[in-house]
């Protein structure tokens, strides 16, 4: 069931009314029943992996509570963790790992491996490292066992984030669960305009991309002009798709009581690759950085350990998207761009403390664009179906003009613009909500949300699934 489709939103008024007729204190059970029938409608076997994390997750974080040996606590969270991550590992990788071998030992003698054939259950990525996320808060001390499992239960399979996230932390969500999910007209208010705004980034902006980017991707051997265009509208298509996921799902949790985490805060407008890990894919930045950069030392133990820590928190992070090349490429690519970040950084401060305000705001301008484009380089790499075909990108973006399409580019720029002009709004204003400034009507407020139901519902693309779904 796609948060775009009709079917969900006969779903969701379903759901808030019962909602509303339960107790405050009975409400977890409506939706913990509403996620299992929003989950068990995509594929009805996908419940059978989602009730074991489940299980998983409640007995040894119980089972974590209650021992007081240092030694039994440390197996527990390392076995729960096997379960939940090598599953993940599994699914994801055996089968690509086992055609290498095949690949690599057919020269010398014929290997046959079995093979795994079974897909990744659809947002197993996600609760996957929500509920590791939940027994290693058990295990240092941040989160209490002690919770009654129901509650347990639909913080792993609570539909707005089942599928694409937000990763959220069990120290934040089951606090709000406790509390009493309650009616919150503001909080209701706040949650339909984020519905509206995501709605409009996914189908009018990324649906309508879309075609236009398989088209670009499919091109076998692409000019420097398609080259350069593919990268600009991957770039749009992928975050208005998944910050558009992340909008609605805010919004519908809104409606219930719960807050989450904002995921996405104007990424596009980094200056520095740093900066852009703060505001791209949030949860799951900040999950590799406390779940595995700090662990493994962070920056405490010099500038080269640093490195090799940033590099391989990077390469799993592009790990994380699925067995690929291209993804292991694109993670080692930005574990690059961090660690050549780092490294320059002090001479970096030092020029532009030296330099007057007015040519420093230039030069941040300036690294925008410049940084824009690395990032667009780096979706090159992301989206691209084969190194092979990389390689001919590549070599194509050298001459970037060549053979120049001004109605293709057209079309992506149309629609990108109004992400851009608002996203600027957005970042002059300081404000996420860009219609929430003081002199901004009512009426205004209420007209511009209705062009966007508008465009949404009879602008949109052809419908198409999340593109985080896959991984």
């Amino acid at each position: 069931m796609l948060f775009t489709s009709l079917e969900f939103f006969a779903f969701l008024p379903l759901v808030l009314l019962l909602l509303l007729a339960m107790p405050v204190t009975q409400r977890w059970a409506v939706l913990l029943l509403a996620s299992y029938l929003f989950y068990g409608i995509w594929q009805p076997f996908n419940l059978v992996y989602l009730g074991a994390v489940t299980l998983v997750v409640y007995g040894w974080g119980w089972a974590l509570e209650r021992a007081a040996r240092p030694a039994v606590r440390k197996a527990l969270l390392a076995s729960g963790l096997v379960v939940l991550l090598g599953s993940l590992a599994a699914f994801k990788f055996y089968d690509f790992i086992a055609g290498e071998l095949e690949r690599s030992f057919a020269s010398t003698f014929p290997l046959v491996l079995p093979r795994l054939a079974v897909s990744t259950p659809v947002g197993y990525s996600f609760y996957a490292f929500s509920a590791a996320s939940y027994l290693i808060d058990i295990y240092v001390r941040r989160l209490s066992g002690s919770h009654y499992p129901g509650h347990v239960a639909l913080y792993v399979a609570y539909f707005p984030k089942i599928f694409a996230g937000p990763i959220e932390r069990a120290t934040a969500f089951l606090p709000q669960i406790l509390a009493g999910l309650r009616a919150d007209p503001s909080l209701a208010i706040l949650g339909l305009q984020l519905i509206g705004w995501g709605l409009f980034k996914k189908v009018v902006i990324a649906d309508n991309l879309a075609p236009l980017v398989d088209r670009l991707f499919s091109e076998p051997h692409p000019s420097g002009f398609q080259a350069l265009l593919a990268g600009y509208a991957f770039a749009f298509q992928i975050y208005c798709d998944f910050s558009g996921y992340t909008d609605i799902a805010r919004g519908v949790a809104k409606l219930m009581g719960f807050e989450f985490m904002i995921n996405f805060h104007l990424p596009y407008l980094s200056q520095n690759p740093s900066e852009f890990w703060s505001r791209w894919h949030i949860s799951l930045s900040t999950w590799m950085r406390d779940y595995l950069y700090v662990p493994l030392g962070g920056n405490r133990r010099g500038r080269v350990r640093m490195y090799a820590n940033l590099m391989i928190t990077m390469l799993l992070a592009g790990l994380w998207h699925g067995a690929a090349w291209t993804f292991v490429l694109w993670g080692f690519y930005h574990g690059f761009l961090l660690v050549a970040y780092r490294a320059l950084e002090p001479a970096v401060s030092r020029a532009w403390i030296s330099r007057s305000r007015s040519l420093n705001k230039v030069l941040d301008v300036l690294c925008v664009i410049l940084f824009f484009h690395l990032t667009c380089y780096g979706w090159l790499i992301f989206r691209a179906k084969s190194i092979a075909q990389l390689t001919n990108m590549t070599i194509a973006l050298f001459h970037p003009l060549r053979n120049m399409d001004l109605e293709l580019a057209s079309r992506v720029a149309w629609l990108a613009a109004p992400l851009v002009l608002i996203q600027i709004v957005q970042r002059l204003g300081r404000r996420a909500d860009f219609l929430g400034f003081r002199w901004v009507t009512l009426e205004v407020r209420a007209a511009c949300y209705a062009v966007l139901l508008y465009l949404a519902i009879f602008r949109g693309g052809s419908p198409k699934s999340f593109i985080y779904f896959q991984f």
